[in-house]
């Protein structure tokens, strides 16, 4: 357990992602097999169902201290972390337990059968022998959310380094189906449970914003022009009989879209594609605030998948019938995927989108203005004969946004950022007018430069109101243009809407909170869009 505890105090004391790689690589190094596992396992949300009840760990600590209610929760609501809140109120520790992670783990699925009274005496006799950073830790592991600043790519990118195998594959491997109890730390880095060759997909190729005039890119009809969809990039791999979404941050997505799955066991052939997931319903996109529902679960009930369908936006073909066709100009490529789309009777989830036809460039500014109709973010401009390169490459594919939306709002709320930024306000809640008072509209983090972050920090200081826990309440004075890429009607924002991507694009202090929008102004923003 102190050596885990030592690995979350590294990764927490720094923002550089190579200095959490090598604590971690550090960790595995040295831990035991056993320890690895779990270690993995925490990190990839496989931690075992909370067995203790926040609420009961809330009443055992205030009354082990002997704290009213009242004064507990004045605690919880200025430190913003229940488990950080029990270990600073807690008293010293009386011995000395010495357990391993392993240990732990196991000791914290045991108690899933046990007592509320057996429940207690173990975390109290674990309070009571726990240094201050070993209960922290011991706290989130058994009563709440384990939340630590470790991406599963930064995970995997410190086991292909340490283990010098790949990192898509490892990916593959840890976020698949997989128990500590039944694989050795070595048998799941090589993926013993898994066949990685048939899931195996190829880096993405990627686009710069477009930087220069259209007139400089030469020919039109050199270009094929499509619209930027406003979803998820995935990449689709078949081989064998056996299906595979990847998403662009390298994350195995397949068991999140089941539908696409159940409409691409109709193809034949065998294949790779590249595309954008979306939510798609009645030959329509839909809004990313509507996809947003289907991300990130593992299991989407019937009524979701009737409520928000999703479909799949192929534009590029990187492997078919097992030949590697990357290296193919883009308009040989397109004729491959027309085929394969040819080949099979398709679901109303998965199509191609049309290559955008238009004569010269300035034909082609009307399209884009167009798009957000379409719920699109621009256009994408891709050279006939572009291969299909890994990353970035200059002037072969650009991507061409149209203008974000703006509102001007005022500032209300105000909490301090973290890392070198812990010590000023960084992070910001913003209102409208609704009535005769105001409505929170979003929440923005970046925008300011740091001159701008002092000075904003400076009022907050001077101009705060009440304190909840680590967020300010201050005088609604600050008017900021908020600018944003779509905005869309919500049931679970007071305002009645959302806001997609919303940051501060400057600070208006030629404004007073008199000239800010109205919520009125910014829900008409929603028919424009």
């Amino acid at each position: 357990m102190k050596d885990f505890v030592s690995l979350i105090n590294a990764i927490e004391i720094t923002n550089k992602t190579t200095a959490k790689i090598e604590a971690l690589i550090a960790y595995f190094d040295t831990a035991s097999d056993k320890d690895k596992l779990w270690c993995i396992a925490i990190f990839t949300g496989k931690r075992p169902p909370r067995p203790v009840k926040s609420s009961w760990m809330k009443h055992w600590c205030a009354a082990l201290v002997e704290l009213p209610e009242w004064l507990f929760l004045e605690c919880y609501s200025t430190v913003g972390d229940l488990g950080e809140t029990l270990v600073l109120l807690l008293p010293e520790p009386t011995h000395q337990i010495d357990l391993s992670l392993s240990d732990w783990m196991t000791a914290i699925i045991d108690l899933k059968s046990k007592t509320e009274a057996e429940k207690k005496a173990f975390v109290m006799h674990a309070w009571s022998g726990l240094q201050l950073q070993e209960r922290l830790i011991f706290n989130k592991l058994i009563g709440g959310s384990f939340r630590i600043g470790v991406s599963k790519k930064t995970l995997v990118n410190a086991l292909a380094k340490r283990s010098g195998i790949d990192a898509n594959q490892l990916m593959h491997s840890i976020i698949g189906h997989w128990d500590v109890h039944a694989l050795t730390f070595e048998a799941l880095l090589e993926g013993q449970h898994i066949n990685y060759d048939n899931s195996k997909p190829y880096p993405f190729c990627l686009a710069y914003a477009l930087e220069k005039p259209l007139l400089e890119l030469g020919a039109p009809d050199a270009w094929q022009v499509e619209y930027k969809w406003d979803g998820i990039r995935g990449q689709i791999v078949k081989r064998h009989g056996e299906i595979y979404i990847w998403s662009r941050g390298e994350e195995l997505v397949t068991q999140q879209f089941p539908e696409l799955v159940k409409a691409l066991t109709d193809f034949k052939d065998d294949f790779v594609i590249d595309g954008e997931i979306l939510a798609l319903k009645n030959n329509s996109v839909l809004l990313f605030n509507d996809l947003q529902k289907r991300l990130n679960r593992k299991h989407v009930s019937k009524q979701l998948l009737e409520a928000v369908p999703v479909g799949f936006y192929a534009y590029d073909i990187l492997e078919y019938n097992a030949q590697d066709l990357r290296t193919m100009a883009l308009e040989k490529r397109r004729g491959y995927l027309e085929t394969l789309f040819a080949s099979s009777t398709l679901s109303e989830c998965l199509k191609i989108p049309p290559v955008l036809r238009f004569k010269t460039w300035e034909a082609l500014h009307s399209i884009r203005d167009g798009a957000r109709r379409l719920n699109a973010e621009g256009l994408m401009l891709k050279q006939k004969e572009s291969s299909y390169h890994v990353g970035r490459k200059k002037g072969d594919w650009w991507k061409w946004k149209i203008a974000p939306l703006t509102i001007d709002a005022v500032m209300i709320y105000a909490q301090k950022g973290s890392g070198r930024r812990s010590s000023k306000y960084t992070d910001y809640t913003f209102a409208v007018k609704k009535d005769d008072g105001l409505v929170i509209i979003a929440k923005a983090y970046s925008g300011l430069t740091d001159k701008e972050i002092s000075e904003v920090s400076k009022f907050v200081t001077k101009n705060a109101i009440e304190k909840f826990g680590p967020v300010r309440t201050v005088k609604p004075e600050l008017v900021f243009e908020i600018a944003f890429e779509g905005i869309a009607l919500s049931k679970r924002h007071k305002s009645g809407v959302a806001l997609r991507f919303p940051r501060i694009k400057r600070w208006r202090r030629d404004k007073t909170v008199e000239d800010i929008d109205t919520i009125a102004t910014v829900k008409r923003l929603i028919k424009a869009y």
